[in-house]
């Protein structure tokens, strides 16, 4: 019998392969689980989870969420405002499908999350980029490609941005709001990171304009508490709220993952979840800088990079003219991967850099990674 795989990250032995961005198994909340788990289902009545659920989510686990995400956020969320998804990327995938048609454009940051790209690709739709600097994307392109495309939605991970960990400025999210507004343009922001800055913390979220009609956010519990759940959420105004909820999907099949929701609502109520995140916080902290560490010490000034100050991701400038895609393979006989940089550009480029995530493995692993890295590079130069 072939051996039975049952995750999705299938890592060969011996390899370290810095390309996986998920929380790695030491950081799986088997405890936090179990115990929200057994408080749920030792209570007597099972309908508001076994049953079909309601089409925007079980009510007390939104208000119970909301709570979570006034405290979070540091701003007042309504359950209202929250539509129950079964993940970011499902969310994003039903906002594609109830808000685009085939051939319409979506606009993206350059670079961008690279399995966005797959997920407008399924729904038959063009992507058109807008530049990014330090402070996130460059509004005046922005403006610029509005006029010029006239998109059906601006896709922006604006928080510990996936995959070069830069954080959209305060000033420049209320001129991106503004835009959306004048030019009638729905922001899906992407904000799974908004809840894991360690050294910094970033403004206030995109969700902080929800009630404007402008803003979709998209959060999820796969960064701050378990992949595998599967649970995740929008947060927008009613008009947007309303048209989630009469969506076919949830006609036929009723409100999305409810007996998921139902167990991490004991998790929020029990105080286990914001445990849980502030744990996170300081394992990957820990991490990020032993990252940042090993290859200032093994790769020095040949390579540059900014220690992110939050989320999962290190975007590394290679030096000139190295192609992170001819340093993959390289890299692979030597025991490391990463995610090379044309794979979140739509026109090919970021070739001389790579992200490499610090989520997954401890200290001891990421050192010998970069370790690994360095000989591979110092190969190819070769």
């Amino acid at each position: 019998m072939s051996q039975v795989q049952v995750t999705q990250v299938n890592i060969p032995p011996g390899m370290i392969d810095l390309g996986v961005g998920q929380p790695g198994p030491g950081l799986l909340p088997l405890d936090v689980m179990r115990e929200a788990t057994a408080r749920r289902i030792a209570e007597p009545d099972p309908l508001g989870w076994l049953a079909y659920g309601a089409e925007q989510g079980n009510g007390h686990f939104r208000a119970a969420l909301a709570r979570f995400l006034t405290d979070g956020y540091g701003l007042p969320v309504s359950a209202d405002d929250l539509f129950v998804t079964g993940g970011a990327s499902q969310g994003l995938d039903l906002v594609c499908s109830l808000f685009t048609r085939p051939g319409d454009t979506i606009l993206v940051e350059e670079p961008t999350y690279f399995l966005a790209l797959r997920i407008f690709a399924d729904h038959g739709l063009t992507t058109a980029s807008v530049p990014m600097d330090r402070d996130g994307i460059v509004v005046d392109a922005l403006a610029e490609k509005l006029a010029e495309h006239r998109p059906a939605l601006l896709y922006t991970i604006p928080a510990f941005h996936n995959p070069t960990s830069v954080t959209l400025a305060e000033s420049r999210r209320e001129q991106l709001v503004e835009l959306a507004l004048r030019h009638e343009v729905p922001i899906v922001a992407d904000e799974v990171y908004q809840l894991l800055g360690y050294t910094s913390s970033p403004p206030r979220p995109l969700a902080a304009w929800a009630g404007t009609d402008a803003v979709l956010s998209l959060g999820s519990f796969s960064k701050i508490l378990a992949p595998g759940l599967r649970l995740g959420w929008i947060q927008t105004g009613p008009r947007w709220i309303d048209r989630l909820v009469r969506s076919g999907l949830l006609d036929s099949g009723g409100g999305l993952n409810p007996f998921t929701s139902a167990m991490v609502q004991s998790a929020l109520e029990l105080g286990l979840a914001d445990q849980h995140r502030s744990a996170l916080r300081r394992a990957y902290l820990a991490r990020s800088a032993a990252l940042g560490a090993a290859l200032r010490e093994h790769l020095g000034d040949t390579v540059a990079f900014d220690p992110p100050g939050g989320g999962f991701f290190l975007w590394l400038r290679l030096p000139d003219g190295i192609d992170a895609r001819e340093l993959l393979p390289i890299a692979r006989e030597h025991g490391v991967a990463f995610q090379p940089g044309p794979a979140f550009s739509r026109s090919g480029g970021s070739r001389c850099h790579a992200r490499l995530s610090f989520a997954y493995y401890d200290r001891e692993d990421l050192e010998a990674g970069a370790i690994r890295l360095a000989r591979a590079l110092e190969r190819l130069r070769a």
